[in-house]
C-alpha cells in the first residue's frame, strides 16, 4: 500500500507553495509518518473495546422467575419444577418474565391439562434465576434489569453514546484551539479515570453515569487520531493511513471476543478494557502535534521544527527548508489561518453548508446500520464469542478492500457501494427463515464487511471534506450526528415487539437512503486538503466543472490578489 517517493519540487513558475509541497519534501510517507501511525495504533486499537463493550457486559442471559422453597412440593427435577411454575411460550420455551401464582402440580402428569386452582400468571416476585453458562456477571445480571425494566439495558448503550455525542462536539472544537496532541492524552487520561470507576460502581446509577463520562471522555481519541494521521501525511499516501489506523480497531474487536471469553465477570472484563489506556498514554506522549496545524494557527517555528525533523527520520535533506523559510512563513500568514471559528461557521457559506448537512446525514446511517448489525449479535441465535470473532475477522477483507476502492473507485462512489450493499445485505438477512438460520449468519456476516468498510470509508472521506482551520469542528459534527444514529440504534431494537422484523427493515432503509445521499457530496480523491473555507468553496464549485483543486491553485491565488478581501464566513 506504498508508491515511491515524490520527487522534489520545483517551486519555480506561478504556482504558491502549499502545506502539501512542503511535507513532500520533507518525506510525505516514510520512516517518520510509519512510526507515528504505529504509536497510534495503540489507542486506536483501544478504542473498540470501549465502543463494543456492551455486547458482553451488558448482555441479557436466559432467564425465568425465581422460584422460591414453599413453591417447591418435593424432590423435583429442575425441569419438572419449572413446568409447574412457569407458563411456557408459543415455541415451548419458558418465559422469562412470568409465573404461576400457584404451583400446577397436575402439569407433570398431563402436560396438556388446563392451569387449575384458580392460579392466574404473574410478574416474578422473587427476583430472576440466570443461566449462568455464558456469562458469570454481566450488569444485566448485577441489578436485575430485565423484563419491565428490559429498556434500561439498552438505556446503557444510549447513555455511552450520548457521552460519545457531546464528547465529539467539545473534543472538535477544543482540537481545533488548543491542538490535536493535548486532547488525545486528556482523552486517554480521562477513559482511564472514568472506566475505572465505571468497573467499581455500586449501583445501576452510578454505572450509568461514569459509562456516559467514558463516552464523553473516549470521544477525544476518535477525532484527534483520525486528524494527525490525515494531517501528517501526503496526497497519496491518505487512504493508506486511514487503512492502516482502521485495521487497528479490528485488531480491537477481535481482541474484545478474546478478553470477553477469558473475562465471564463484566466487572474484570471493564478492568482489562480500561487498563490499556496506561500504555496509550505512554506511547501518545511522542506523537508529534499536527505541523499543518501549527502552521494554520500561524505557530510558523514550532511547524517548521517538526518538519525538519520530519525530513531528518526520513532521511531527507533539510536544505529546502533553510531556502524557503520565508515562504513557509507567507503560507501561514495567508488566508485566515489566524482566525477562530465556531460551529457556526461550518453553516455559513453555500458549499460548506451542504457538505455538512450531507455528511452528517450520511454518519448517522452509517453508524445507526452498524451497530444495528453489531449490537443484535444476540439475536442471530448462534456462539456471541465466536460470531463476535467472525464479525471482526471479515472486517480485515472488507477494509483492505476500501484502499483498492477508493483509489480506483474514487471516495463518492466507494461510500454509495459500500453502504447500498449494507442495506442490502440487513434486508436480505431479515427476509431469510429460521430455518436457515446458517445461510442468515452468513449475510449478516458480509453485511457486517460492507458495514465496516462504509464506516472505514466514510472517517476519510468526512477528513479530506473540512479545512484544516475546521477540520476537527467538522469532524467533531459528524462525530456528534453520527453518535446520534449509535444511540438510538439499541432503543429501535425494542420495536421487535411490535413487529419482529421491524428494527432490521429501518436499519436495511436508513442505509439505503444514506447511500444515495453520499452521491451528494464532492469527489476528494488526489486533491489537496482545502486549508481555509475558501479552498472548500472554490474547490467544490470548481470541481464540479471537472478540474482539480491541483490545478486550481495558481488560479485561485490570482482571484484573491484581485478581488478585495472578505470573511471566511461570508457566503458567495
Amino acid at each position: 500500500m506504498g508508491s515511491p517517493p515524490d520527487p522534489p519540487i520545483s517551486l519555480a513558475g506561478p504556482r504558491k507553495m502549499t502545506f502539501d509541497d512542503i511535507l513532500n519534501e520533507a518525506g510525505g510517507f516514510g520512516r517518520f509518518q510509519i512510526i507515528m501511525l504505529a504509536i497510534m495504533c495503540i489507542p486506536r486499537i483501544i478504542i473498540p473495546l470501549h465502543f463494543l463493550q456492551h455486547i458482553f457486559i451488558s448482555a441479557v442471559p436466559p432467564h425465568h422467575c425465581a422460584i422460591s422453597s414453599q413453591r417447591n412440593p418435593g424432590n423435583l427435577s429442575k425441569e419438572d419444577l419449572l413446568l409447574i411454575n412457569i407458563p411456557q411460550e408459543p415455541d415451548g420455551s419458558f418465559s422469562s418474565c412470568k409465573m404461576y401464582s400457584q404451583p400446577q402440580t397436575h402439569l407433570m402428569f398431563n402436560r396438556s391439562k388446563e392451569v387449575t386452582n384458580g392460579s392466574t400468571v404473574q410478574s416474578c416476585d422473587q427476583g430472576w434465576e440466570y443461566d449462568l453458562s455464558t456469562f458469570s456477571s454481566t450488569t444485566i445480571t448485577q441489578w436485575d434489569v430485565v423484563c419491565d425494566q428490559r429498556g434500561m439495558s439498552k438505556a446503557l448503550v444510549t447513555l455511552f453514546f450520548i457521552g460519545v455525542t457531546t464528547g465529539a462536539v467539545i473534543a472538535g472544537y477544543l482540537s481545533d484551539r488548543f491542538g490535536r496532541r493535548i486532547i488525545l492524552l486528556l482523552s486517554l487520561l480521562f477513559t482511564l479515570i472514568f472506566g475505572g470507576f465505571s468497573a467499581g460502581s455500586i449501583s445501576y446509577s452510578m454505572y450509568a453515569a461514569f459509562l456516559t463520562l467514558t463516552g464523553f471522555a473516549l470521544a477525544g481519541s476518535t477525532i484527534t487520531i483520525v486528524a494527525l494521521s490525515v494531517e501528517w501525511v501526503n496526497i497519496q499516501h491518505r487512504t493508506d493511513a486511514a487503512v492502516i489506523t482502521s485495521l487497528c480497531w479490528t485488531i480491537g474487536n477481535g481482541f474484545l471476543a478474546l478478553l470477553a471469553y477469558l473475562l465471564r465477570d463484566w466487572r474484570w472484563l471493564m478492568v482489562a478494557i480500561t487498563a490499556p489506556c496506561i500504555v496509550g498514554l505512554l506511547v501518545c506522549w511522542w506523537v508529534p502535534e499536527s505541523a499543518r496545524w501549527l502552521l494554520a494557527k500561524g505557530r510558523v517555528k514550532e511547524a517548521e521544527s517538526l518538519l525538519m525533523r520530519c525530513a531528518v527520520v526520513n532521511g531527507r535533506s533539510l536544505d529546502f527548508f533553510y531556502k524557503n523559510s520565508q515562504s513557509i512563513q507567507e503560507l501561514a500568514e495567508t488566508g485566515a489561518s489566524s482566525e477562530s471559528y465556531s460551529y457556526i461557521d461550518l453553516f455559513r457559506t453555500t458549499r460548506l453548508r451542504r457538505i455538512c448537512l450531507c455528511a452528517g446525514l450520511v454518519w448517522f446511517t452509517v453508524t445507526f446500520s452498524y451497530y444495528g448489525i453489531s449490537l443484535n449479535i444476540t439475536g442471530l441465535g448462534f456462539n456471541i464469542y465466536l460470531t463476535h470473532f467472525l464479525y471482526a475477522l471479515i472486517e480485515i477483507p472488507g477494509k483492505l478492500s476500501i484502499y483498492f476502492l477508493m483509489s480506483y473507485l474514487g471516495r463518492r462512489r466507494t461510500q454509495f457501494l459500500t453502504l447500498f450493499m449494507t442495506g442490502a445485505c440487513i434486508g436480505v438477512a431479515t427476509g431469510i427463515p429460521d430455518s436457515l438460520k446458517d445461510l442468515r449468519i452468513a449475510v449478516a456476516i458480509i453485511g457486517k464487511g460492507f458495514s465496516e468498510a462504509t464506516f472505514t470509508a466514510i472517517i476519510l472521506y468526512t477528513a479530506e471534506l473540512y479545512p484544516t482551520v475546521m477540520r476537527q469542528k467538522g469532524s467533531g459534527y459528524t462525530a456528534f450526528v453520527g453518535r446520534i444514529g449509535a444511540s438510538v440504534a439499541p432503543l429501535i431494537m425494542l420495536l421487535d415487539g411490535f413487529w419482529h422484523y421491524l428494527p432490521q427493515t429501518i436499519f436495511c432503509i436508513s442505509a439505503v437512503t444514506g447511500s444515495l445521499v453520499a452521491c451528494l457530496l464532492p469527489e476528494t480523491k488526489d486533491v489537496h486538503l482545502p486549508e481555509t473555507i475558501d479552498d472548500v468553496e472554490c474547490s467544490c464549485r470548481e470541481m464540479n466543472g471537472g478540474t482539480s483543486l491541483t490545478e486550481l491553485t495558481p488560479r485561485r491565488n490570482k482571484e484573491k490578489a484581485e478581488k478585495p478581501s472578505h470573511s471566511a464566513g461570508t457566503e458567495e
